[in-house]
């Protein structure tokens, strides 16, 4: 498995890659203008010349925002969302953000497992937060000393 850091290229792969994983995925034009901004950065996982995960983040002063974590499906469960965020949260921190946040579906347990054993905890809940009008748990993790 290869961990790097996205390329413009790599964009249509990525859009490619969430609408297999979500519901309501970005498109490729989410992705491109995230990419353009100074505060992205973005990693992903590629075997054999296919993108099987990505991550992103924007980090702003103490803080980065967790945007999408998404792993192909065949390659879930083997640690490659556990491998990207590691990035995201070092990077984070490299760039002097003190806290990682994100949000995610309360109906995904999964997630919430892999978030909670990687030291994030619960903050609050945005009700009606995704177009099919689910809440999304915020969650949240201390940088300081990583």
């Amino acid at each position: 498995m290869i961990y790097r850091e996205w390329t413009a290229e790599d964009i249509p792969n990525i859009a490619a890659l969430e609408k297999e994983c979500f519901s309501d995925p970005w498109n490729m034009r989410m992705f491109a203008d995230a990419f353009s901004s100074d505060l992205f950065f973005g990693v992903l996982a590629e075997e054999d010349g296919e993108i099987v995960g990505y991550a992103l983040e924007t980090v702003l002063f103490e803080d980065a925002e967790i945007a999408n974590v998404a792993v192909k499906f065949t390659h879930r469960r083997k640690g490659l969302a556990g491998e990207m965020m590691d990035r995201l949260e070092g990077e984070a921190a490299r760039r002097g953000a003190e806290r990682s946040l994100l949000e995610v579906r309360v109906s995904n347990a999964p997630a919430m497992g892999l978030y909670k054993k990687r030291g994030y905890t619960g903050v609050r809940v945005r009700s009606r937060y995704y177009p099919d009008g689910e809440d999304a748990l915020v969650m949240q993790k201390c940088l300081l000393g990583e």
